[in-house]
């Protein structure tokens, strides 16, 4: 690849996550990480219960995921319109608890060694989620 255009489209790139996040943080690099986690770990546990990898699943999850980094984005601008800096944080927190609950079901999944406190709580608020889910 031509080193201009490499460099104009790192630049450009690089200009579009900074409008879209902010300056990149810890807890972005932390949430990114999560959500690559939480892919690795539920096609590991469905390839390991014998379902195969589903395009429509991993259409489903991908959509799912890129809808959280535009509210992400959007609690970003919200910020700056704003002039604060909580709204993106809070938005960060909230989509990251649910991708450590996803990364725990995970990890039930694949048999991994789970304390029974924590297996509990997942069951509770599966059964809260549901509980919601058949309400609406």
């Amino acid at each position: 690849m031509n080193q201009t255009v490499f460099n104009f489209a790192s630049g450009f790139f690089g200009t579009v996550i900074t409008y879209a996040f902010g300056t990149w943080n810890e807890l972005l690099s932390f949430f990114v990480i999560a959500i690559l986690i939480d892919i690795i770990s539920g096609v590991t546990a469905s390839m390991k219960e014998g379902k195969g990898i589903s395009s429509a699943v991993g259409f489903k999850g991908s959509v799912k995921k890129v809808f959280m980094f535009v509210a992400i984005l959007l609690a970003h601008r919200m910020d700056v319109l704003m002039s604060s800096d909580f709204i993106m944080t809070g938005a960060i927190y909230f989509y990251l608890a649910n991708e450590l609950v996803s990364i725990i079901e995970n990890y039930g999944r694949l048999g991994l060694p789970l304390p029974p406190q924590i297996k509990d709580m997942i069951t509770a608020l599966k059964r809260n989620s549901d509980d919601k889910q058949a309400r609406s």
